[in-house]
C-alpha cells in the first residue's frame, strides 16, 4: 500500500494535557491524535509529527501537523472519522495532500502566538486567558514591545537549559490590544525559543505597571541574562494562533 503525506490543520484546548508532544507518562495532544491515526490504519502505528512543542496548559486556535498514511479517498469523512474519536477539546478542521518531502515544523516560515489576559473574574474563560487586575499602560507597553522588533538575540526570555544552537529570531510583530474583557498579546516570529511568548510578556507586564522603564527593557533585551528578565506568565493564556508556510 502507497503511503502519501497529508498536513492536517487542527485546534486544540490544552487545559488537560501535558502538551503537544508524547510523553511516557501524560496524556498529550500528539498522543491522542497517534492514537486515533492509529485505529483508522488497522493498528499498524502512525506518528503525527507537529509544527512545534506546545507546553502544559497552552492551546492552539491554529495548529498544522503532518503525518504518512494510505490513499485518502475522502477527506470530509475521514476529518469527520477522527473527530468522532477524538476528545472534544481536540478538533481536526482541515486535511490535505502535501509534497512527500513537506514538514510542518522544518518548513514554517512564521509562527504567531496570542496571550489573553482579563481583568476581572470571569468563570467563562478561566481557562483560556490570565487573571490579572492592576490597570496596564498600553501605550507605554507598545513602546517597549516595538523593541522586539529592532533586536535578533532573546537569550534573555530562554529557558536556561536548552538544546538550540543560538538564541536568535526575528520578531516581526509585537502588539498589545484591549478587548472586551482585557488585554491581548499578538506576536509573529520567524522562531521562538522555550518559554519565549510566557516570559516577554511577564517582562512587558512590569513595564506596564511601572516597575521597569522602556530603558530597563531595553537594558534586559541586551543583557543576555533570563534573570534580569520577568517571570514567566502562566501558560493558560497561551494561544497558538497561525502557522505560515511558502506553499499554503
Amino acid at each position: 500500500m502507497v503511503l502519501k503525506r497529508y498536513f492536517i490543520k487542527l485546534s486544540y484546548k490544552g487545559t488537560n494535557y501535558n502538551g503537544w508532544q508524547v510523553q511516557p507518562n501524560g496524556k498529550t495532544i500528539q498522543g491522542e491524535i497517534n492514537n486515533v491515526l492509529t485505529q483508522l490504519n488497522h493498528n499498524t502505528p502512525v506518528n503525527i509529527v507537529g509544527c512545534g512543542r506546545t507546553d502544559t496548559g497552552v492551546h492552539a486556535s491554529a495548529y498544522y501537523a503532518h503525518f504518512d498514511f494510505y490513499t485518502i479517498k475522502d477527506a470530509k469523512i475521514l476529518i469527520y472519522k477522527i473527530n468522532s474519536m477524538l476528545p472534544k477539546d481536540i478538533v481536526i478542521h482541515d486535511l490535505f495532500p502535501i509534497n512527500a518531502d513537506a514538514h510542518s515544523r522544518f518548513d514554517a516560515i512564521e509562527r504567531t502566538y496570542h496571550y489573553h489576559i482579563h481583568t476581572t473574574k470571569n468563570a467563562f474563560i478561566n481557562d483560556t486567558s490570565m487573571l490579572f487586575t492592576q490597570p496596564l499602560d498600553i501605550e507605554k507597553i507598545n513602546n517597549a514591545s516595538q523593541l522586539l522588533l529592532t533586536h535578533n538575540d532573546f537569550e534573555c526570555f530562554s529557558k536556561v537549559k536548552t538544546d538550540v544552537s543560538n538564541f536568535n529570531c526575528t520578531v516581526n510583530k509585537a502588539e498589545w490590544h484591549t478587548t472586551d474583557n482585557g488585554y491581548v498579546f499578538i506576536i509573529s516570529a520567524n522562531r521562538f525559543l522555550r518559554n519565549m511568548v510566557r516570559a516577554i510578556v511577564g517582562t512587558l507586564i512590569e513595564v506596564g505597571i511601572g516597575k521597569q522603564s522602556i530603558a530597563d527593557f531595553k537594558i534586559i533585551l541586551e543583557s543576555k541574562n533570563r534573570n534580569k528578565a520577568g517571570k514567566s506568565v502562566i501558560p493558560k493564556g497561551l494561544f497558538l494562533a497561525d502557522v505560515r508556510y511558502p506553499y499554503l
